[in-house]
């Protein structure tokens, strides 16, 4: 049996197989950018062939990293954010990191333990989306390790900032219904007791905006609220509305989760969508391309914020000291069935864009 058979591979064993130095391989291990593609290859190759496994209980020591980041959003039952919390794994993991998940459930003491808690020392970095956090919880955010937040709840946070354009999405949603001749649009989720910034009172504003821009008054008897933004809500809040006689022929539901209890809603009373009922959600998860008929929704650009927030991350984990940003993703309105839509198809698209994390929203 060889000295190999006997003790652990090392590093030196790799970097010889390959014919670089053991630095050349640490570099390729801590996925540093400047690597030829072909030295890459035979690097890694080396590490496949002798089976080579990194102590990670070594490398914590040397370099005072776990290797783990830690993501934490409001609730994992809401398609959205279990859709974002995969694309968060499937994006870290190709580069070596692994995800540590923590359910919030949106509230205020969850979110600060996250950031404060005995488990943030197990991690190098924190993408956090907060639902419950309060402008006078500013000083929370400031931690000892790279943040990234996502969502609307920032409070001018000194942290990289990750989020969707929610006004303009909204308002692309409800002017793909006013486009197919639609009038008396019901808005289906708001909160009454959200802010003027939470991802409710903004995607309001989107669909008010529309209705301006038609000419068309915002008519109050049109809301109907619905906490939580669950199917349940969806359900009872639109078949409610329903059953009390105010005539509709669209609605904009405030989430996918919604649409899918409001599409429930409108089958139990024999609504015909989109015949009589056009109908269109927001997030785009996956569960709405296989209702009857098809929902249309918004898609956010989920994808975009998962890469975008790790490498946000992974970037201040390097070193970089420069200026916080602010990240809007590209949002896209996708005409399923519950628009007349006989295939998907993109409508509309609002731009992302990058700007310094203080620049006036």
């Amino acid at each position: 049996m060889s000295d190999r058979g006997l003790r652990a591979v090392t590093m030196a064993d790799v970097a010889r197989r390959a014919g670089v130095s053991v630095k050349t391989v640490s570099n390729v291990i801590n996925d540093y950018p400047h690597i030829r593609p072909g030295t890459r290859e035979r690097v890694e190759a080396a590490i496949a062939e002798l089976g080579y496994r990194l102590n990670l209980s070594a490398r914590q020591l040397r370099t005072r990293r776990t290797g783990m980041i830690t993501l934490a959003v409001p609730e994992l039952r809401l398609p959205y954010f279990a859709e974002l919390a995969d694309a968060v794994i499937r994006e870290a993991d190709t580069h070596g990191l692994t995800v540590l998940i923590e359910q919030t459930g949106g509230r205020r003491d969850r979110e600060l333990a996250v950031l404060s808690g005995s488990r943030r020392q197990l991690t190098d970095g924190v993408i956090l989306s907060p639902l419950g956090l309060e402008p006078a919880d500013r000083a929370a955010l400031d931690i000892d390790a790279p943040l990234v937040l996502l969502g609307e709840r920032v409070f001018g946070a000194a942290a990289d900032h990750v989020t969707m354009n929610n006004v303009a999405a909204a308002r692309a949603a409800t002017s793909h219904l006013l486009e197919l001749g639609r009038r008396r649009i019901a808005v289906l989720g708001p909160h009454p007791d959200d802010t003027a910034t939470g991802s409710s009172g903004l995607r309001l504003d989107g669909y008010r905006e529309a209705l301006a821009a038609a000419d068309l008054a915002f008519i109050p008897d049109l809301v109907v609220p619905a906490a939580p933004w669950h199917r349940s809500a969806g359900s009872d809040s639109l078949g409610a509305f329903l059953d009390g006689g105010t005539g509709v022929d669209a609605v904009f539901a405030m989430n996918d989760a919604l649409a899918l209890g409001a599409l429930y809603a409108l089958h139990a009373r024999g609504v015909d969508v989109p015949g009589d009922v056009a109908l269109i959600g927001f997030d785009d998860v996956d569960d709405v391309r296989y209702a009857t008929p098809t929902i249309s929704s918004v898609a956010p650009g989920r994808d975009e914020i998962a890469r975008t927030a790790v490498a946000l991350l992974r970037s201040r984990l390097a070193g970089d000291g420069g200026p916080y940003v602010r990240v809007i993703s590209e949002a896209r309105v996708v005409a399923r069935q519950s628009t007349g839509s006989a295939d998907e198809q993109v409508i509309s698209v609002q731009p992302g864009s990058q700007v310094p994390a203080d620049a006036p929203v």
